[in-house]
């Protein structure tokens, strides 16, 4: 009887708990995130999205993987203020080997509560390359004196470019300390744009941990304690599933409406295709199709880093070409404004942060179609000009054709086959070839043809 008792205590202890062992077996989720290349709204947009992912599941840890050689400045602060109020643990990975966390990438390293880069990676270049654009460039800048405002060879630096950097600096210091990591070099990646591997970043303390993988990730931060939101919390990774979140539909659409070119090529179908619809009212489809590209260029130009005199000398440029077709200058309109659209085009996104700038071949290839457009409707104003009038009042003057009287001062011709009333200096007789050499009133000023050639106009009786 016990025997028995004991077996159904044990067969019903079993079924009891062993939905909660399953459970515990398996885990929380990790999502897993990527920043792979420039920074923009684009990877903004997907970083957050993911963080809401991942507070709606309740996952237990995020991770964003990164490989990039910085962006702008807008997008990477809003991706380092999801960090910080993220109420998930975030762990920056840089990977895999031969990847950089450069510029804004080691702004988001340090704001991660656990920084890790795996063997072959580099961190570093945070020097800010202007003020509308971020941390972005890899071109090293000379050391910066801040006591004495010099640069390393003794040159006075810009005031406003002095702001930008000790902003900057700021900025990553405070990082720093708030995820106790090293301040110092932080500054040095900014003020001179100094670059670590990742075993001399984890030996000054810039990171956390060197993983190979993924895997090796996990098992070393597996009993890792971090802060989130002021309260300790033991990170238990063993029995994490990895769920992997790609950027969808509307990440890609954003990605390639916010690329500079894309945006350059949708305002100019934009402006051209309205320009059309109200020269040839009624066509209907270039009109639509303008008006959408130009309020999806507004919408890229409104989270990129516009230089509005650029932008204002291209709609100047656009406007003379335009104005050459309606008020022909014989060139003035129309050079003036390819020179304008060229010079406002170069100068509309004019950065070195990596894959936010226009082309410089694409400017060329719409400078010239441009100008090809304008030389076209030139050389058909001026073709027009050159042809003999046909229709209105000036179309008699040089036209030929005979006198229905005889009169000495004043009598009826037929010219165009059409009867009018002339005055004339000369007599002329019934039948003769008259000349029309003056309009006066809807009278005719005419003279004899002594001479008539097969270029002049004969009208039949």
């Amino acid at each position: 009887m016990i025997s028995m008792y004991r077996f159904r205590l044990i067969f019903f202890s079993f079924f009891l708990f062993w939905p909660l062992s399953s459970w515990g077996s398996n885990g929380g989720q990790l999502i897993w995130l990527e920043i792979d290349g420039a920074i923009g709204p684009a990877t903004s947009d997907y970083i957050e999205r993911g963080f809401n992912r991942a507070q709606e599941q309740n996952a237990e840890l995020i991770v964003i993987r990164i490989d990039t050689p910085g962006g702008l400045d807008t997008s990477m602060r809003d991706i380092i203020q999801h960090i910080i109020a993220s109420s998930v643990p975030v762990i920056s990975f840089v990977s895999p080997g031969g990847a950089r966390a450069a510029s804004a990438g080691a702004y988001i390293l340090y704001a991660s509560h656990i920084a890790v880069m795996a063997p072959a990676t580099n961190i570093g270049a945070a020097t800010p390359v202007q003020i509308t654009g971020l941390p972005g460039g890899q071109q090293p800048e000379q050391e910066f004196d801040k006591k004495a405002g010099k640069d390393g060879k003794g040159q006075p630096v810009d005031s406003m470019r002095k702001k930008t950097i000790n902003d900057a600096v700021a900025y990553i210091r405070g990082l720093a300390q708030m995820r106790d990591r090293n301040a110092d070099w932080a500054e040095q990646a900014v003020r001179e744009a100094a670059s670590l591997s990742a075993e001399e970043a984890l030996t000054q303390g810039v990171i956390d941990l060197i993983a190979t993988d993924m895997g090796d990730l996990l098992k070393k931060i597996d009993g890792h304690a971090v802060n989130i939101l002021g309260q300790e919390m033991v990170l238990t990774t063993t029995q994490l599933t990895i769920q992997h979140l790609e950027p969808d539909w509307r990440s890609e659409l954003l990605a390639i409406i916010t690329d500079p070119n894309v945006a350059y090529i949708l305002m100019l179908l934009g402006i051209y295709g309205l320009i059309y619809e109200f020269a040839n009212p009624g066509m209907i489809l270039p009109g639509v199709a303008g008006a959408i590209s130009l309020l999806l260029a507004l919408f890229a130009f409104q989270v990129l880093p516009i230089n509005y005199a650029g932008l204002a000398l291209m709609l100047l440029g656009i406007a003379f070409m335009v104005g050459e077709v309606f008020v022909p200058s014989f060139g003035a309109l129309g050079i003036g404004g390819v020179i304008a659209f060229v010079i406002g085009s170069i100068m509309l996104l004019d950065t070195d942060i990596p894959g936010y700038g226009i082309s410089k071949p694409l400017i060329g290839f719409f400078a010239l179609l441009s100008a090809g457009m304008f030389m076209f409707v030139l050389g058909m104003a001026i073709k027009a000009r050159q042809r003999p009038v046909v229709s209105g009042m000036e179309q008699l003057l040089g036209s030929v054709g005979e006198a229905i009287d005889d009169f000495d001062a004043s009598g009826r011709v037929r010219v165009h086959s059409e009867s009018w009333q002339a005055q004339t200096d000369t007599p002329v007789r019934h039948g003769q070839k008259v000349r029309v050499i003056a309009l006066e009133g809807l009278d005719l000023k005419i003279e004899p043809v002594t001479e008539y050639t097969d270029s002049e106009t004969l009208e039949d009786k």
